[in-house]
């Protein structure tokens, strides 16, 4: 095929990936106006939108929507997901551990624990949350690794046709890069890119007003194909900016970028949408109540000012002059019928309307699981921190749900973060920052185990990736420390054991000090 054949048919293809581009993102118009609704709503800036002759009325905001997520979010933040390789063989035992410090230097490296907050957000806020997969060669000093990582969900499409995403036809992602970058990158395309001025809806918050002009969209366009002769699937991507394909990985990896064959994205619902991989957040379930509440709250101030200045009306037969009355540093005023005089003074509201707005209020943190609780706020004098804990724990059931779904999400994540490690990062690499100096011998056989995971075609049946929480919250920690301390003291587990059961910080210097200290009395004894 000559140079004119294939830039034809690169055209073709180009035309066809961004008209499925347009049809992915004109199906999303509705969607991107509830995320910048949603994230209007969780700012409270909904009055920006009242009509013109309401400009004068008073625009009270109570955060009860932005209170209830923030809290919810402080509650996932006591569940950051940490991986834990574990094998149920016991030949795969010293691989497991290898792994599961793999898995987790890789994410103190990408600093996970942001990722995931910036998740949340999403998560909460919008209704669901992206994570992305991937590959980075110049990593770890340039042995390369791999990384989970966020992605914003005004910058990635999936297909609208379908409930879940490796059903899908592609992912896009998208997002403006200046001419300035493409020069950098693409040398030999950047001067032949134009852009056709599409998409302008996806720039800028309303705050900021970037030169559109000055960038180009750059599209990154994920394809899953199946092969059946081989009864397997291939994932490809294409990178597209200004009309053109500027990378094209079907060219060069025929069998796909990445062996495993899926679309290197997760996504995680708060509440589920049937028909669609996204979902609703909590914005979406209490707008109308925190609407309501701040209208009834601009009743209630529009009423105070009004009250506040009560009006004085005066007929033309009363004879006062309406400016000497105006005057309130006179003490006499000269008239002729103090009939023609009034004051007119503001009703007020009925007392019952309060308490309504107090109580919906209360209903939106109850119903979002941000009671008092939650919060550690207790009453009735209850001070035992097993107390304290239990409740906490009672009333946090909403932020523990939305942590499964975000623990299964990551249990995914990292299933395809093992089949990359395996695929493009070296066995050297697993083992040179985990060397156990006081067992050489056993660093030897994890190097030889890690070397025959990275170069073989199967992962191990026996090896799969479990999720717990990082770091336990403080009462948590204390009612389990406890429990142990009183296992301990009732003779029913050794001291040893309870070291390995009890959480403090610096539990793994302890024990290593243990054992060295034990080795040298073993070997004061010998000699």
């Amino acid at each position: 095929m000559n140079n004119t054949q294939n830039t034809e048919k690169n055209a073709a293809e180009a035309a066809r990936l961004y008209e499925l581009f347009r049809e992915f993102y004109d199906a999303y118009a509705g969607e991107r106006a509830r995320l910048d609704r949603c994230e209007t709503m969780y700012r409270g800036d909904h009055w920006s939108g009242v009509p013109a002759e309401d400009i004068n009325e008073p625009r009270p905001v109570t955060p009860v929507i932005q209170s209830a997520i923030e809290n919810v979010r402080a509650d996932l933040d006591d569940y950051v997901p940490e991986a834990v390789v574990t094998a149920d063989n016991a030949a795969y035992s010293e691989l497991a551990e290898t792994l599961t410090q793999v898995i987790r230097e890789n994410h103190l490296n990408c600093s996970y624990d942001e990722e995931y907050r910036a998740l949340t957000h999403d998560l909460l806020v919008c209704g669901y949350g992206v994570q992305e997969i991937g590959y980075d060669p110049e990593a770890a000093g340039g042995m390369g690794q791999a990384f989970v990582r966020h992605v914003d969900v005004n910058a990635v499409l999936f297909d609208p046709l379908v409930c879940d995403i490796g059903d899908g036809r592609a992912v896009f992602k998208f997002a403006r890069r200046t001419r300035e970058w493409f020069r950098q990158h693409y040398p030999d395309d950047a001067e032949g890119l134009t852009d056709d001025g599409l998409f302008m809806d996806t720039d800028g918050d309303g705050l900021l007003s970037p030169r559109i002009d000055r960038s180009i969209m750059l599209i990154e366009c994920w394809l899953r194909e199946y092969d059946a002769k081989k009864s397997r699937w291939a994932v490809h991507v294409v990178k597209l900016a200004g009309g053109k394909i500027l990378e094209d990985s079907r060219r060069h990896y025929p069998k796909g970028v990445y062996r495993h064959g899926q679309y290197p994205f997760v996504v995680t619902q708060l509440f589920p949408r049937k028909g669609s991989p996204l979902g609703y957040g909590f914005v979406d379930m209490f707008e109308t109540a925190q609407r309501y509440s701040d209208k009834l709250d601009q009743i209630v101030m529009k009423n105070a000012l009004m009250a506040s200045r009560n009006k004085l009306l005066v007929t033309g037969s009363s004879g006062f002059d309406i400016d000497d009355l105006r005057d309130w540093s006179k003490e006499v005023h000269k008239g002729d019928n103090l009939n023609g005089v009034t004051w007119f003074q503001t009703a007020p509201l009925p007392a019952y309307l309060i308490s309504y707005i107090a109580d919906m209020r209360s209903g939106i943190k109850e119903e979002s699981g941000s009671n008092d609780w939650s919060r550690g706020l207790t009453n009735y004098g209850v001070t035992s921190g097993t107390a304290i804990s239990a409740l906490q724990e009672k009333s946090s059931k909403r932020a523990r749900m939305a942590a499964k779904s975000l623990h299964t999400a990551f249990r995914k994540a990292v299933e395809q973060e093992l089949e990359l490690e395996r695929e493009f990062a070296l066995g050297l690499r697993c083992i040179k920052t985990y060397i156990d100096r006081a067992d050489p011998e056993g660093a030897a056989r994890a190097d030889h185990a890690a070397r025959e995971l990275m170069n073989s075609d199967d992962m191990p049946i026996s090896i799969r990736v479990t999720v717990k929480v990082q770091k336990e919250t403080g009462f948590s920690a204390i009612a389990h420390n406890d429990t142990v301390f009183r296992l301990v003291e009732t003779g029913m587990i050794s001291p040893e054991v309870g070291l390995e059961l009890i959480v403090f910080d610096g539990k793994e210097q302890a024990k290593a000090l243990m054992k060295n200290k034990a080795e040298e009395a073993a070997g004061r004894r010998t000699v």
